[in-house]
């Protein structure tokens, strides 16, 4: 079902999932430029500016056709419309059906259930619309929320590489985390 074109929000029970816009700018940057957030990110804490560009950048993509073309999706509530993060997926491999996904929402806004179900939503189309194989996570192992919310969603832990990754002036670890089709569908 490759290619796929995210055109209209992505609806669970409490979020939307939509493409960023502009007017998102100051809440992005309300979280990521926080180093708590940033702590485990591949980027620091980032300006203004920085924020404005990434976010005109990510609102262009809306088509996943090849490897590593990516979504960069507003995780937003519902009920006020509030941003509360954003949601990352992008495609690994078309040929074997792949892709990644990871998220990153605002300490005001974590351990309530919205990046579960945003990430459910999400693992939703990777499978049942785009009927893709396999989605995986990696993350700094360390990052205890987000090694919490891949069991939440059902993904087993398939390996971690030992400081395999110069991060921030240290060596640091990568944990993979993956779901298959036929697990997500199952549950």
């Amino acid at each position: 079902m490759i290619p796929y074109e995210f055109r209209a929000p992505l609806e669970a029970d409490r979020v939307s999932l939509r493409l960023l816009t502009d007017q998102d700018v100051d809440v992005v940057h309300s979280y990521q430029s926080r180093e708590d957030v940033c702590r485990y990110m591949l980027y620091e804490p980032r300006d203004h500016a920085t924020v404005v560009a990434k976010v005109a950048e990510w609102s262009q993509h809306s088509r996943l056709e090849q490897d590593g073309d990516y979504l960069q999706l507003a995780v937003e509530r519902r009920s006020d419309r509030r941003v509360l993060g954003d949601l990352y997926f992008t495609v690994k491999s078309v040929a074997n059906q792949s892709a990644e996904i990871g998220w990153s929402l605002h300490p005001d806004h974590q351990g309530q259930g919205y990046a579960s179900e945003a990430a459910s939503a999400m693992l939703d189309v990777a499978f049942r619309v785009m009927r893709l194989h396999r989605v995986v996570a990696e993350l700094d192992p360390r990052n205890d929320p987000s090694v919490a919310l891949c069991r939440r969603l059902g993904m087993r832990e398939e390996a971690r590489f030992v400081e395999d990754l110069r991060f921030k002036g240290e060596w640091a670890d990568t944990g993979v985390y993956a779901i298959l089709a036929r697990e997500f569908l199952a549950r």
